[in-house]
């Protein structure tokens, strides 16, 4: 609580990224760096401090699960809702290797995933949880595909799986068991 606190007394997620960006005193910026990511942390979030905002963008819901990864270039006056994930591809063997360049007046509905190296127009608007993996020109709506329904002859296991020490578990009913 005190920490959140503190954060809101130096200006809020926002203006303690500038400061650790505009500071030169070590040890002063690893304490702003220390309530940057507590700050991002509570709120599910990370925007890397290596990503570039020519301007401040606004969030109308806050800075709620918002990913935005490191090599990432944002125009100004960009609108980001919540959940919205602008991310690098780190694949080597990918075409698609770098992280996103968004230009300016860009609006990226809830949900919405741009990814790679790609790069977005000016005025573009990105539809709510639009996946965008090819550049898009300036002055373009971006949405989600037509909706795909794939039928199956027989019940999907859809339970979690995961290794634990070596051993595969399955979550079922609040319980892990391990696959026999």
């Amino acid at each position: 609580m005190l920490i959140r606190v503190i954060v809101k007394v130096l200006g809020g997620v926002w203006k303690l990224r500038n400061k650790i960006r505009a500071t030169k005193v070590n040890s002063l910026r690893k304490i702003y760096a220390f309530l940057y990511t507590y700050a991002l942390q509570c709120r599910g979030s990370w925007i890397s401090l290596s990503a570039i905002f020519n301007g401040e963008p606004c969030f109308p819901h806050g800075i709620y699960g918002v990913f935005i990864s490191g090599g990432v270039v944002m125009g100004m006056n960009s609108v980001i809702f919540q959940h919205v994930t602008i991310g690098s591809n780190t694949l080597i063997d990918s075409k698609g290797l770098g992280s996103p360049i968004i230009g300016d007046n860009c609006y990226i509905g809830a949900g919405a995933k741009i990814i790679g190296n790609i790069k977005i127009g000016n005025n573009v608007r990105v539809g709510a949880n639009t996946a965008v993996y090819q550049d898009v020109p300036d002055n373009c709506v971006v949405t989600c595909g037509t909706q795909r329904i794939v039928s199956k002859d027989k019940p999907l296991n859809n339970k979690f799986y995961h290794t634990y020490r070596g051993v595969w578990e399955f979550f079922d009913n609040g319980s892990w068991y391990k696959v026999q």
